[in-house]
């Protein structure tokens, strides 16, 4: 079995990129478990959580990359995540399409 290599340079540059990343990541693993628990505690099927899980997971990492574009500090990503595992993809949805038709009529 290989071993990763024990070259410091390597364990730095993660180091560096975890830290630079972490509230990313943070938000993504935690609209994840958020949302799995949602639909355990809601009755949900193992397949619903296997597929809204994830979706909840890569739509938290797409919003909080969108964040600094709005202003927002990256800080604030982890809160994101939550909010959007427990309103769920359809509840996200919604709510970013109530937001989108509110900025359009405002044109």
């Amino acid at each position: 079995m290989k071993h990763m290599p024990d070259r410091p340079d390597t364990w730095a540059w993660f180091s560096a990129w975890l830290e630079q990343n972490w509230p990313t990541l943070y938000a993504g693993v935690l609209a994840v478990i958020i949302a799995a628990l949602r639909i355990m505690y809601g009755g949900g099927t193992l397949r619903r959580m296997l597929i809204e899980a994830p979706l909840c997971g890569t739509l938290a990492l797409a919003a909080s990359h969108g964040l600094a574009l709005l202003g927002i500090p990256i800080t604030t990503a982890p809160f994101f995540g939550g909010a959007i595992g427990l309103l769920g993809v359809e509840g996200t949805r919604a709510a970013a399409k109530r937001l989108l038709h509110r900025k359009v009529e405002q044109l």
